[in-house]
């Protein structure tokens, strides 16, 4: 019984994550304070300074070693 409750709960859950967006709302979506990354230029300097810093490479978009030249 608990488990065809949690089950109903979690579909449920799913469900309500998708909607439609109607075709006046997209420009609130395409605002650039939406945007994961609203400063691009930013964000990647901070890459540059946490790889550089941390003398290693991978799951970013900077390749190098530990002395901040690439």
């Amino acid at each position: 019984m608990l488990s065809r409750l949690l089950l109903t709960v979690a579909i449920l859950l799913m469900i309500s994550g998708c909607s439609t967006v109607k075709p006046w709302e997209r420009g609130n979506l395409a605002q650039d304070i939406m945007a994961w990354q609203p400063d691009p230029l930013k964000a990647s300097l901070d890459n540059h300074i946490h790889f550089s810093k941390e003398g290693s490479s991978g799951g970013g978009q900077a390749a190098g070693g530990g002395c901040g030249c690439n």
